[in-house]
């Protein structure tokens, strides 16, 4: 066990030897820290949060109450094989969150970015890759093997099938089931959801050009007239010059074990 003098233990909490405790962090009443968990810099635990596993978590991340990280998956094919968990720096993890660690078919590894914001009863299935920035609202499940890239936001009470990539910047209105890739700044919803269109409000925050969303606008009627690939692949000859419009030609014919959602 290694515990930095600088940390601040609750005398309820459970610390099993092996476990790594780094300067500054605050660990709450009734907490429970596996044999084989780091805690970064300044790391801080409300209370009543388990962390087992094979897990790491990153520098001025706040778990609150209840939440239960690096568990086994929730997988039959599951038998015990020695996976891990990795969440960044900073992130926000509310109360009752579950983040499972990987299965040796998936890559053995579940990974979660910097800066998220995970609210309340969220799970981050095996396997799952999450990028920078994520937000997932109230409620969301997230199932095994998903990519979200950078800037992703999921409302509340949806649901993302295994397998599904979700591109930059995109985002996932409430109540919705996604059941296919989503390209980056879209924009889907509804129970099965669709494709609604750009994001165009998460561009517009995050400072895009307005020439840049323009050649997005004229990418995004240019898909829809047509099937995804084949009208991604001749817009890719043609060599475009927006960084943006790049970055979703690529995500689209990049390899994937999904279909893509499509506009209504």
């Amino acid at each position: 066990m290694s515990i930095d003098p600088s940390a601040e233990i609750h005398p309820s909490a459970v610390i099993e030897a092996g476990a790594v405790i780094g300067p500054g962090c605050k660990i709450g009443p009734f907490c429970l820290i596996g044999p084989e968990v780091t805690l970064g810099a300044g790391v801080e635990l409300k209370s009543h949060v388990v962390v087992t596993g094979w897990t790491e978590i990153g520098d001025e991340t706040v778990v609150f109450p209840f939440a239960s990280l690096g568990q086994i998956p929730q997988d039959l094919k599951f038998k015990g094989e020695r996976t891990r968990l990795i969440v960044g720096k900073r992130n926000r993890i509310r109360e009752n969150v579950t983040m499972s660690t990987g299965t040796e078919g998936g890559g053995g590894l579940t990974q979660v970015g910097d800066d998220g914001l995970f609210m309340a009863n969220c799970h981050v299935a095996h396997d799952a890759q999450i990028g920078n920035r994520v937000i997932l609202v109230n409620s969301v499940a997230i199932a095994g093997h998903c990519v979200l890239e950078d800037d992703v936001i999921v409302g509340g009470l949806s649901g993302v099938h295994q397998w599904v990539r979700i591109g930059h910047g995109a985002i996932v209105g409430a109540l919705s089931m996604v059941t296919a890739d989503v390209i980056p700044h879209a924009l889907v919803a509804g129970p099965r959801a669709g494709l609604e269109g750009l994001n165009l409000v998460g561009l517009k925050r995050r400072g895009v050009a307005r020439e840049e969303i323009g050649a997005l606008r004229e990418m995004f009627t240019a898909l829809a007239a047509g099937n995804f690939r084949e009208q991604a692949r001749k817009l890719s000859e043609e060599a475009p010059e927006s960084a943006h419009v790049r970055e979703v030609l690529d995500f689209i014919l990049g390899p994937s074990d999904r279909s893509f959602l499509t506009p209504r």
